[in-house]
């Protein structure tokens, strides 16, 4: 009899013990069904000896069912979800569930039936015909996945199928995908690209684990620099995986990969289908997919001979998840080529101070690029002092602002507002009663959005019409939208100038990687005159003609606590700085503040970057913040608020009194109610030396809670909301 240890996807159960029956193979990451009462679950093998398990006689043990036709989890990444589990606070199997992410790729390969139109047009037409043969003209897939894309229910696609106006098309799910040539576009590089490449490269060759922080101002070519040692790797035989923080930057960067390597990379987001995902993980589990570009969830994806992890955009908060395994995409990524023993490569305009610190102390090697690519230069950058230059009533862009646009309309070149603010206002009131609208199930006002006509809230997605009259005092034609969101400002452009061309570049409008690439298509064919957008359009794009960037709030990142603000606000700045004067034709960015004098607008103005971070450095030396000592939160909720606030004080009371740890808490969170639920926080400060994760897993248990009550930890925290 052979006794296994199997990690099963079940939340309240640890590691279990089976049999093997006779005939069966496993070994360590194979993947097994297995009986569980009387139900079948997922699991996979893991090494007895790595994880705790409960000694079951072995007469009780039951067998495994079946082994699913998978390669088995890779032991680098068996390590990795080790290492993830115990510094984030999480259960190993929540963390190997990200590995396993497409169940339908479990179940082996064989063939999927997807739908294409004929070209007929059916025998009766409908409003939801009419809308599916619009929105499918270029689309194959399945009836599910088609009725998602058209908008309309499965029913009105099989009808169209019975009509002949779909047909069905039989795909084998295991298709390989198109191998990219290391040798198809070779570029032209510069010195100081060619230097800094050539030690990537080496790296590549050298098989051994090398975190590289590749430093380079906005346009200096980090992406063509960094793609020479992904043609060190594929010519190696191996796979590459690429890190984006955005969905939205995906489309461009496949264009510019396939420019240089003759086909489009592996892409891995949650907007693909299905059938997309389950030929994607599967392609990387065998080997065949050699470059993925995808989103933090491809950091698990079970690669079996990784050559090179890049982490674009390195110094992105949303790296950074926020729920589930609170895991930060970046750290990650370096202990993952730790296990592989591979480079990672760490690349920004804007460094986190976290990687800034690992270079200066020799643990990453730091490779700079200072200048821009093809004698492009930095551009201009000039303070509007709002307090001088003030918005004529009821608007948001000031004189010097307004005239900058002007003179690029009548020049021909394009504009670019950054707001990090989606909608059209913050904040709707009754001027009569000042009556505010609130989500019912967080403490966060209702941001109104014109372009949809709703009040939405950004944290649960509660979503209602704008009312005729107040919901308090009943007056009609008295709501008010006050404060400034990226519609308002589309808006107050459009009015000043409104022969204009204006694109609005959010969240809300680029919901696709297709509706990104049409929105950079037309940029770059200049079918844009002014962008107007929130933190999407801070990175990643290249328009040649866009000299222009005016920031329109830059104290609003400032605001709200958050212990990482001034850090913050300088990358977003500077990237969307980045944006302006990238071709030819010189750039300016103006920036609108209150607050001018503030270090990090004087050090944006002055271009003095090093300065900014010396002194950011200090400052978080002196409170023993990160890179210096750590930060820990411990969040507390329930859809009770009195319990959810006695367990905060039951954790509270018992904290560990240690010299080299802070505790401080429990306290309503900023959001105190989100989702429903009532949230209470506490913020662990300690030195770097501190066990962090020890002195919290000895400290939580020992503590029992109400079954409606959740207890998360988050690991070196960004959001403190």
């Amino acid at each position: 009899m052979n006794r296994i240890r199997c990690l099963v996807f079940n939340a309240a159960l640890g590691p279990l013990d089976y049999r093997v029956p006779e005939g069966m193979a496993v070994e360590p990451g194979s993947v097994v069904v297995a009986p569980l009462g009387p139900r079948q679950i997922i699991g996979v093998v893991w090494e007895a000896e790595r994880l705790p398990g409960v000694d079951v006689p072995a007469a009780k043990l039951r067998p495994i069912l079946q082994v699913l036709p998978v390669p088995p989890l890779p032991a680098p990444l068996r390590r990795l979800i080790e290492w993830c589990a115990d510094y984030y606070l999480a259960s190993p199997a929540s963390v190997a569930r990200m590995a396993l992410s497409s169940n339908a790729a479990l179940r082996g390969g064989g063939t999927v039936t997807e739908y294409r139109l004929t070209g007929h047009e059916p025998a009766r037409m409908t409003p939801q015909r009419l809308q599916a043969l619009d929105l499918l003209h270029d689309q194959q897939g399945t009836i599910r996945e088609l009725a998602e894309i058209a908008g309309v229910s499965e029913a009105v696609l099989r009808g169209m199928v019975n009509g002949g106006v779909l047909e069905p098309v039989l795909v084998d799910s295991d298709r390989p995908y198109p191998q990219p040539n290391p040798n198809h576009a070779q570029p032209d590089l510069s010195d100081q690209q060619a230097e800094a490449a050539a030690k990537m490269v080496a790296a590549v060759k050298a098989h051994a684990f090398q975190p590289f922080l590749l430093d380079g101002v906005t346009g200096s070519g980090k992406t063509e620099t960094y793609f020479e040692a992904m043609a060190a790797a594929l010519e190696a035989g191996q796979q590459v995986l690429v890190l984006l923080p955005e969905i939205a930057l995906t489309e461009s960067f496949l264009k510019r990969f396939e420019a240089r390597f003759g086909v489009p990379p592996v892409a891995w987001h949650s907007s693909l289908k299905s059938s997309e995902r389950r030929r994607a993980w599967r392609q990387v589990a065998l080997g065949v997919a050699k470059v993925v570009v995808g989103a933090r969830s491809a950091l698990f994806l079970p690669f079996p001979d990784l050559g090179l992890i890049v982490v674009d955009e390195a110094h992105e908060v949303s790296f950074k998840q926020d729920d589930g395994v609170r895991y930060n995409a970046r750290d990650v990524a370096v202990m993952r080529g730790h296990f592989e023993k591979v480079p990672v490569i760490l690349a920004s305009a804007t460094p986190a101070l976290e990687s800034l610190q690992m270079a200066e102390s020799g643990r990453y090697e730091r490779l700079v690029l200072p200048a821009r690519f093809g004698g492009a230069t930095l551009p201009d950058i000039r303070i509007i002092d709002l307090r001088e230059d003030e918005p004529e009533r009821g608007r948001w862009l000031s004189p010097p602002l307004v005239e900058a646009l002007k003179h690029r309309l009548l020049s021909g070149e394009q504009s670019l507002l950054f707001l990090n603010r989606r909608g059209y206002a913050p904040l709707t009131l009754c001027r009569h009663c000042g009556f505010r609208f609130q989500c019912p199930n967080c403490s966060a006002w209702l941001v109104e959005h014109r372009l949809s006509r709703r009040l939405a809230c950004h944290h649960c997605g509660h979503e209602v019409p704008p009312p005729p009259t107040c919901p308090e005092c009943g007056e009609p034609d008295c709501l008010v939208a006050c404060g400034p969101g990226v519609e308002r400002i589309a808006d107050e452009v459009a009015e000043i100038f409104p022969d204009a061309r204006v694109a609005l570049v959010t969240s809300d409008t680029l919901t696709t990687p297709a509706k990104a690439a049409e929105f950079v298509e037309q940029a770059l064919n200049k079918a844009i005159d002014v962008i107007v957008g929130t933190q999407l359009v801070t990175k990643g794009y290249h328009f040649p003609d866009l000299t222009l960037v005016g920031v329109v709030d830059a104290d609003m990142g400032l605001e709200g606590g958050d212990l990482r603000a001034a850090e913050r606000t300088y990358q977003q700045i500077a990237q969307v700085a980045g944006r302006a004067g990238r071709g030819e034709k010189p750039g300016e960015v103006l920036i609108q503040t209150r607050h001018p004098t503030a270090a990090v607008i004087e050090a944006l103005a002055s271009g003095d970057r090093d300065a900014f971070y010396a002194a950011e450095t200090e400052a978080r030396r002196d409170a023993g913040a990160p890179p210096f000592g750590r930060w820990a939160a411990i969040i507390v909720s329930s859809e009770d608020e009195a319990e959810a606030r006695e367990s905060a004080r039951a954790i509270g009371g018992t904290a560990p009194r240690l010299p080299d740890v802070m505790i401080l808490g429990p306290a309503p969170a900023p959001l105190s109610l989100l989702r429903g639920r009532y949230r209470y926080r506490l913020l662990i400060n300690a030195r770097r030396s501190t066990e962090v994760q020890r002195v919290i897993r000895e400290w939580l248990e020992k503590l029992t809670f109400p079954p409606g009550v959740r207890v998360a930890v988050d690991i070196d925290p960004y959001s403190f909301v």
